[in-house]
């Protein structure tokens, strides 16, 4: 009897400690797909509705050198309108002063092509119908002055005169081995355009390494060259084309090829020599990166997407359109342990969706309640990645995105299909805020609007970190989804939790 009340006291310990726990956020088993069964005794679920509204995307978007460059035109998508894209590049030799390998064999006439080389890295639309690209020489000075510079997809820079045919590109055929270099060297996936001889060519191989004299002395530093050759623009004729073509323009193929012939005893010898978008070595400059950028146009004009029918939303890559999203349902939640949470988005078919494909992610962040002038946004608290320690709000200096980057297995948002309401296949997305909600319920936090967007490379501008590249291409991926009220395709929230006492 003398050992009772020590027990009763472990009892009461433990049975405190075991509805104490309930109350605190898990951070090991919320969110994850191994949830309890719904059976309304211990495990209930809630759907939510959503007030979504369409919005377009207004803030800059950055296309590093590394990531991938739109081209082309598409010219024919009933709901999305068109998109311009069109690349800028300057391609420069590796080191200054610079001169052709072998100077002393060559002779006059000896240049044969300069030749502008395209990594093409993947393509998104319509391969059927042929894209007509142009090349120009680019006259901006801003542009020409812009090593290490990065330019929004709004800039556009002054062309000059064209300075080749224009190029037929049967995107079809990418997968086939061009030969060159008299049949020596081969290469597929990638766009050769030869240059004009008499005008852009003929400068090019005639420029010197001088720093006096007659001469343009372009090749003597890295900018003279600039000065002399500001950069090269390739486009897409204006109605031509029906997809956008990925270049890889940081790939040593993409590249200018300078064929000439030079003297070996007594026969002559093709050869050729190439400029690069890559890190060179200037003896009098520190070392800089070429200058590259890619200018993204689009209307949005089609039928429906500048203003969405009833129960319908356009999702388009960025710089594209986004979608508002609010949930009243989420004010004042009573204290519950949520197992999982999560924002379902689901496509209404098109008869374009074969060619001109969903976004392959989503991305949802929030409105910022703090920072209100112009709108800002910041990262959802906890749910991008639970093993990677992040701090939306900026407190201390703190990392405001995961350093390790999204967990998608936990976090969601990529594209998958599944047979819809009328026994047709759908695009949908899951997108997991279990721990945003437990938060908000737990805390009695504040409810924010969300931000729902096929992000490609954002920013929070609020704070003082960089850009945050996504896994989407630039322009890449367009769908239509229900909203909050559409009857077949509902855009809502379902919450899996147990009620505490």
């Amino acid at each position: 009897m003398r050992k009772f009340p020590a027990f009763a006291l472990y009892l009461i310990a433990g049975i405190t400690g075991f509805f104490f726990s309930c109350t605190k956020l898990d951070t090991t088993t919320l969110g994850n797909d191994l949830i309890p069964a719904v059976d309304n005794v211990s495990t209930f679920a809630d759907t939510l509705n959503v007030i979504a509204t369409q919005s377009d995307y207004t803030d800059s978007t950055l296309v590093s050198l590394t990531a991938d460059h739109a081209l082309g035109n598409i010219s024919n998508d009933p709901l999305f309108g068109t998109t311009e894209a069109k690349v800028f590049l300057q391609l420069k030799p590796g080191q200054f002063p610079y001169g052709f390998p072998n100077r002393d064999s060559l002779f006059p006439g000896c240049l044969d092509s300069v030749v502008l080389c395209l990594k093409v890295s993947a393509f998104y639309g319509d391969s059927t119908i042929p894209q007509q690209l142009v090349v120009n020489d680019i006259t901006d000075t801003r542009f020409r002055d812009s090593v290490n510079t990065t330019w929004p997809t709004i800039f556009q820079p002054a062309l000059g005169s064209q300075l080749a045919p224009v190029k037929t590109l049967d995107v079809r055929t990418l997968a086939d081995y061009i030969p060159y270099a008299n049949h020596r060297d081969s290469v597929n996936y990638q766009i050769r355009i030869k240059l004009d001889s008499a005008t852009y060519a003929a400068r090019l191989f005639g420029s010197d390494s001088l720093l006096t004299g007659i001469g343009n002395h372009a090749f003597y530093s890295d900018s003279i060259f600039r000065r002399e050759f500001t950069g090269l623009a390739v486009s897409s004729l204006p109605g031509t084309g029906n997809g956008l073509i990925y270049l890889n323009v940081a790939d040593t193929n993409t590249k200018l090829e300078v064929h000439y012939r030079k003297k070996d005893g007594d026969h002559l010898d093709s050869v050729y020599t190439s400029f690069y978008m890559v890190t060179e070595a200037n003896p009098a400059i520190s070392l800089t990166r070429s200058a590259s950028g890619n200018y993204i146009n689009q209307n949005r004009a089609g039928t429906a997407s500048a203003s969405p029918a009833a129960g319908e939303l356009y999702l388009q890559g960025q710089p594209g359109t986004l979608v508002n999203i609010s949930v009243p349902g989420l004010s004042g939640y009573t204290n519950r342990l949520i197992h999982r949470a999560e924002l379902i988005i689901e496509s209404i078919p098109d008869a374009m969706d074969d060619i001109m494909k969903p976004p392959a992610y989503l991305y949802l962040d929030l409105k910022d309640s703090v920072n209100v002038t112009p709108p800002y946004y910041k990262p959802i608290y906890s749910d991008l990645n639970p093993s990677s320690a992040y701090d939306p709000d900026y407190h201390n200096g703190s990392a405001i995105f995961p350093p390790a980057g999204i967990d998608f297995s936990y976090y969601g948002g990529f594209a998958r299909t599944k047979t819809g309401p009328t026994g047709e296949t759908i695009t949908y997305y899951n997108i997991n805020i279990s721990r945003y909600v437990q938060k908000l319920v737990k805390e009695n936090g504040y409810n924010y609007q969300f931000r729902l967007f096929p992000a490609f490379n954002f920013k929070y501008p609020q704070y003082s970190q960089g850009s945050i590249i996504y896994t989407n291409k630039v322009a890449n991926g367009r769908v239509k989804v229900g909203d909050g009220s559409n009857p077949l395709y509902r855009m809502r929230i379902r919450v899996v939790y147990s009620l505490l006492k």
